[in-house]
C-alpha cells in the first residue's frame, strides 16, 4: 500500500482550493487536491509541507487529519491520507499543475475529481454518509 497524502486548504472565504491535473499524464485533466506521496522515513505531515512547497510553492501549517481513502487506480493500491491545511507563507504558484482555483462546495461539486479524491471533497462539503 502506498502511502500518499494531501491538503484540504481553505481560504478566508471557506473555499478549498482544487488543483488540475496537466493533461497526458497519469490522470491527466482530473481535479485534485495538492500533494503527493509520503517518502521513507518521512511523517505524512512532513511529507505534506514538502509536497506543497514543491507542487505549489507555498508553506503550510498542517491541521486536522480527515478519514483516509483506501484506492486503487490499476497500479497498486494507495492509502490517501487528507489533512486540513493552511497556507502560512510562499505565494500560489503552480509548478506541477496545470490550473488551480478557489471553490465553493457548489463550484468544487461541478469539476471533474480524481476518483480517490470524491470522498474527501465529499467529507470536506459535509455531504459524506
Amino acid at each position: 500500500m502506498i502511502a500518499v497524502v494531501c491538503g484540504v486548504l481553505m481560504d478566508g472565504d471557506g473555499r478549498v482550493l482544487a488543483c488540475r491535473r496537466p493533461d497526458g499524464g497519469h490522470l491527466g485533466g482530473f481535479w485534485e487536491f495538492p500533494g503527493g506521496k509520503v517518502e521513507p522515513g518521512e511523517t505524512p505531515s512532513a511529507a505534506l509541507v514538502r509536497e506543497l512547497r514543491e507542487e505549489l510553492g507555498i508553506t503550510v501549517e498542517v491541521g486536522e487529519a480527515m478519514r483516509s481513502v483506501d484506492w486503487d487506480y490499476g497500479r497498486g493500491p494507495i492509502r490517501l491520507w487528507p489533512f486540513r491545511c493552511r497556507i502560512v507563507g510562499g505565494t500560489l504558484t503552480l509548478l506541477e499543475h496545470a490550473e488551480c482555483r478557489w471553490c465553493d462546495a457548489t463550484d468544487a461539486a461541478r469539476l471533474s475529481w480524481a476518483p480517490a479524491d470524491v470522498p474527501v471533497l465529499e467529507e470536506w462539503s459535509g455531504r459524506a454518509g
